[in-house]
């Protein structure tokens, strides 16, 4: 007789959850028991594409209609997993259910969200896919090979290990303390791509360019920037006065964004901003004033803007000939 999976209970359906789920229902490794979305309509949605004809799975809207699992994912926005984490303690307590485990996704949270669990005996954990999650379907389709950081209890870490594994995953530990850290470069390797192509393209469309040509020029320099870093490297794949560290050049995108591209400047690429200056210093090795200084304490300069994206606020309007 087969041995029974063990059972995973999903808070929040996104893409995040939508997608683990899908991979751990679809390779064997986990069986869906309840999914708890806010509303049972949703929550069937997100059912129907993690256990397609299943039976054993229910939507729910309601966390008191939930039953036992062997572990539980809280699959919600950051600001809810300590309050999620408490509704489900105080839920656990009611029903007298045995100690399970709990983990969340969260690049920049730690663990500690999960205290209430902890506190009665659960093992708790955060595991974070650094990937991103376009939808579940193009997610489940990308997974494998997917870097997995774990952190959080160490029996917990132990168990998310082989079934992260099982559907691609691979898996490496990141101390609780390194968190912020650790997902502040996953944003700055994923999410400043489309900001930064979101700026160039309209710095083209206010030169009046034409959006035909922009959206060829979108096509075929990401796709050679990205061969040339796989092949090359970062520092070798730089071109332009960035690579002949050219820091007069660079400065005068500053004064382009002044004069009346002011999402420029506040992308950074004023004179002495952190990211231009990293650009500059990359060819040279001279990143000691990178935003992630961080990691020391230190903090950048003042005006900078971090290591956190601004906002990119209104598009400049095309020049009138």
């Amino acid at each position: 007789m087969a041995q029974a999976l063990p059972t995973l209970n999903l808070i929040g359906a996104g893409r995040v959850g939508q997608t683990l789920a899908q991979l751990w229902t679809r390779n064997g490794v986990l069986q869906v028991r309840d999914v708890l979305t806010r509303s049972t309509a949703s929550a069937q949605a997100a059912l129907d594409f993690i256990a397609p004809g299943a039976s054993s799975g229910r939507a729910l809207a309601h966390i008191a209609d939930m039953r036992a699992a062997d572990i539980w994912l809280l699959a919600v926005p950051d600001a809810q997993i300590g309050a999620c984490a408490l509704e489900l303690a105080t839920h656990a307590r009611q029903c007298g259910d045995a100690p399970a485990l709990a983990f969340h996704c969260s690049g920049a949270q730690s663990a500690a969200l999960l205290r209430p669990l902890r506190d009665l005996g659960w093992s708790v954990a955060s595991a974070h896919p650094v990937l991103s999650f376009a939808s579940p379907q193009a997610a489940a389709a990308q997974f494998p090979g997917t870097p997995c950081a774990l952190e959080g209890d160490a029996a917990a870490c132990g168990a998310l290990q082989p079934w992260f594994s099982a559907i691609g995953g691979a898996c490496f530990t990141v101390r609780s303390e390194d968190k912020v850290l650790y997902h502040a470069a996953a944003v700055l390797a994923t999410n400043f791509a489309p900001v930064l192509q979101a700026l160039a393209e309209d710095a083209w469309r206010a030169t009046g360019m034409p959006d035909t040509l922009s959206l060829r020029l979108r096509e075929r320099l990401l796709h050679n920037a990205v061969n040339n870093i796989v092949a090359l490297g970062p520092q070798r794949a730089l071109t332009g006065p960035a690579a002949r560290g050219d820091h007069a050049a660079i400065g005068r995108l500053g004064s382009a964004g002044r004069s009346g591209l002011p999402r420029l400047e506040c992308a950074g690429l004023a004179p002495g901003r952190a990211p231009g200056r990293a650009a500059a210093g990359l060819s040279h090795r001279t990143l000691q004033h990178s935003p992630l200084s961080c990691r020391t304490g230190q903090q950048a300069p003042q005006g900078e803007p971090g290591i956190a994206a601004c906002g990119l606020g209104e598009p400049p309007q095309p020049r009138q000939s």
